[in-house]
This record gives C-alpha cells, sequence and structure tokens, in this order.
C-alpha cells in the first residue's frame, strides 16, 4: 500500500520514540512510503531549529529515510484545501505518489477525514486501517 507520514508522526517517532515509533517502523517496512522534498526539508528545519538536533544527526535520519521511501515532486493542488499551504503540499504529494493514507496529528488535515480517494488517519487509526484494507483485497 502506499502511504504519506506527515512531518509531525516523523518526528514523533524519532523524537520521542514513542507511540509513533511503530506504526512507522511498521510502514517503512511492510508498504511504500512516499514522500517529497517538502516534507523531508520539514522534518530537517524542525530537527535542527525547534528540536535542536545537530546538522550531522538531522542528516543521517534524511537518509535513512531517502533509503527507505520513494521521493516524488507533488504537482501543486489546483486549489487551496487547508489554511496551511504546507497541510496541501502533504496533500499534493499523496495525490502524487497515489498514496491510499496520509498518517498524520495535524488536526486540521485529520478533520478532512478524506481527500479524494485518500484516507486522512492517526497513528493510532492506523493498525486497524491496514487490517481493513488488507481484509479487502483477499
Amino acid at each position: 500500500m502506499n502511504l504519506v507520514l506527515d512531518t509531525n508522526v516523523l518526528i514523533a517517532a524519532f523524537i520521542a520514540k514513542g507511540f509513533c515509533h511503530t506504526p512507522v517502523e511498521q510502514c517503512l517496512r511492510m508498504h511504500s512510503v512516499i514522500t517529497s522534498e517538502f516534507i523531508l526539508n520539514e522534518l530537517r528545519e524542525k530537527l535542527t531549529g525547534k528540536f535542536k538536533h545537530s546538522d550531522a544527526d538531522a542528516t543521517a535520519v534524511e537518509m535513512l529515510l531517502r533509503s527507505r521511501m520513494r521521493v516524488v515532486d507533488p504537482t501543486p493542488l489546483e486549489s487551496n484545501v487547508c489554511c496551511d499551504p504546507d497541510d496541501d503540499m502533504v496533500l499534493a504529494t499523496a495525490l502524487t505518489g497515489k498514496a491510499a493514507c496520509i498518517i498524520t496529528g495535524d488536526k486540521d488535515l485529520l478533520t478532512l477525514k478524506k481527500f479524494g480517494e485518500i484516507h486522512i488517519i492517526s497513528p493510532s487509526e492506523f493498525e486497524a486501517y491496514e487490517v481493513e484494507s488488507i481484509a479487502k483485497l483477499e
């Protein structure tokens, strides 16, 4: 399954190593994870700026993700969907990468629930979504 991991989920997985760590690890092992330069740049900026990690640590995280994800060049949306243009870039990444879902903790994105055929779910909803998606294929 193609899916997008939003920046906030990646940060939670790498910084806190809490709840988000398990779904991110599973997605990277079992699915085709789509990303974009926008998401990777935002991740780098947050790691080095807000969370004060070194450039070397941010580069290591970025290189790991690049080795496990497919980077797409998102086609901009025809019109704004969200108040935050950064959220529109996440939607555009998912659309360009033909993702089945976006996993995010962003409340504005989660409020949408769907964007076209793309489901927008929280990390805590991923396991049930994954099981349901697999069941539909069988």
